[in-house]
């Protein structure tokens, strides 16, 4: 049985922002990373598993969610992949349609980095899928993706593990018309919203979309 949506929620300093639970129906799975599944009881939601290597989510969580009917999944501290990557291949192994991915910028910049390439990677691409850090929102762009914002709104487009060729925009105030984006290259950086939504299209590759949360007219 597939899911319309499954929210992960990633581990860190400090819980994600509350903005994000708007879009969360009662009983959607939520997939908790490590100490994700005290921030997710923070925010409200029911953790249906919890995976990681749990140094930072205290032994009392932990127990409760799992005396609460929480699956957990125990992980060594060392291995080769982070606690938010398994909870994504947890996450994906539900079949989702959408994946929405709740964490914090934190202090971690490695972390940050490795996440953004991570959301691009491409056993993902047969899901939609986004990520709430922060007060910013990322979108995965693969094929076509129409966005929802407000006029003046901020968005940058990176590609990611390769060219995104054949790029094209609409919506935006700076448009791109078959164009292509090489990583490395701020070429998408600060475009913006001209009306309340726009269309972001790529023929071949992947971007990732990214509002910062700053609402504002403004040039490159």
């Amino acid at each position: 049985m597939s899911e319309e949506l499954v929210v992960v929620v990633a581990g860190g300093a400090e819980p994600p922002h509350g903005k994000a639970m708007r879009f969360i129906a009662p009983g959607t799975p939520v997939v908790a990373a490590d100490s994700g599944l005290e921030h997710a009881r923070e925010l409200g939601l029911e953790v249906t598993i919890a995976v990681g290597d749990f140094d930072s989510a205290s032994p009392e969580a932990v127990s409760a969610a799992e005396a609460s009917g929480t699956r957990i999944e125990r992980h060594p501290a060392e291995k080769d992949v982070t606690d938010l990557e398994i909870a994504l291949d947890a996450a994906l192994a539900l079949r989702p349609k959408r994946i929405v991915v709740l964490a914090v910028i934190g202090d971690r910049l490695d972390h940050l980095l490795s996440t953004f390439l991570l959301l691009a990677a491409p056993r993902y691409a047969g899901v939609e899928l986004d990520a709430n850090i922060g007060l910013a929102r990322v979108h995965v762009i693969r094929d076509e993706r129409v966005l929802s914002g407000q006029p003046g709104e901020l968005l940058s487009l990176f590609a990611l593990h390769g060219p995104a060729q054949g790029v094209g925009t609409e919506g935006l105030a700076y448009p791109l018309a078959g164009e292509t984006l090489e990583p490395g290259s701020t070429r998408g950086v600060s475009n913006v919203f001209v009306g309340e939504t726009a269309t972001i299209t790529v023929e071949h590759g992947v971007l990732l979309a990214v509002r910062p949360g700053a609402e504002r007219e403004g040039a490159k």
